[in-house]
């Protein structure tokens, strides 16, 4: 393999992102075809010597070969494309916003409590299947790990036309047939989305370490887990801070919040 295509190609993909971003696509798209050129070079040369390799190493060899020619000839607008060589189960999912109009990873879905906010199931679901296809797999987790039967699930508008047997759906907009208590309910709709960013920011569901379709849903259930127990120390450390200040006025101590400074 020539050297010079280590120094090359992270070179020409960086190239390429700014270009994206800047808009000037003609020199991104003469970018991307000299780093398709580069790759597809080193692939027919490693796929010319690659029975020379010993018989534990050619499997595993051909796999990474058949994943990097899928990325060569796929085109924009084939679907099940391959997003990144190290993780296949990797999709492009949609998110409608204009600052950031597509993110890349695996879809999961979350479902907490009305009124306390607990998270009660986490779920992956790969393949970027259609919202509304999900809440009867969200819902029977949720049962599983509560031993209970939800009555009603709130959710947005991207479940719109879903029923369940047994289960009660209201979605965001709604208003036939809404009372002031379930009008209520539609409202605590909007305290999922905090959660959901506290557990990107402060609980690692941004970016999952763990490999293949195993390792997101580990991840998402872990990441569950994981709101909870913060969930749960908040009220600890107000009960621990009242504790100490009753101890302090109990027998005359100086709260360590208060302290002088010295030195």
């Amino acid at each position: 393999m020539p050297f010079g295509y280590n120094r090359e190609a992270p070179r020409l993909a960086i190239q390429v992102g700014r270009y994206a971003h800047a808009k000037p696509f003609k020199r991104m798209r003469k970018s991307l075809k000299t780093l398709r050129t580069r790759v597809g070079r080193v692939y027919r040369d490693v796929e010319r010597h690659i029975d020379h390799l010993p018989e534990n190493q050619q499997a595993p060899g051909k796999h990474l070969l058949q994943r990097v020619n899928r990325i060569l000839t796929q085109q924009p607008k084939d679907k099940n494309k391959l997003y990144a060589l190290h993780a296949p189960e990797v999709n492009c999912i949609s998110k409608g916003k204009a600052r950031a109009p597509y993110e890349f990873g695996c879809k999961v879905t979350v479902a907490v409590t009305a009124k306390e906010g607990l998270v009660v199931g986490m779920r992956a679901m790969h393949g970027n299947p259609w919202d509304g296809h999900t809440l009867a797999e969200t819902l029977e987790q949720v049962g599983i790990l509560t031993e209970q039967t939800p009555k009603i699930a709130v959710v947005d508008k991207g479940y719109r036309g879903v029923e369940i047997e047994g289960i009660q759906i209201l979605r965001t907009g709604q208003r036939r047939g809404i009372t002031k208590s379930l009008r209520a309910l539609i409202h605590r709709r909007s305290a999922i989305e905090p959660i959901i960013g506290h557990m990107k920011s402060d609980g690692r569901l941004q970016r999952n370490p763990l490999k293949g379709e195993l390792g997101d849903a580990l991840h998402a259930v872990l990441c569950g887990a994981g709101q909870n127990i913060r969930w749960l120390l908040k009220p600890l450390r107000l009960l621990l801070a009242q504790i100490l200040r009753r101890l302090a006025d109990q027998y005359g101590l100086q709260p360590l919040g208060e302290l002088p400074i010295t030195g």
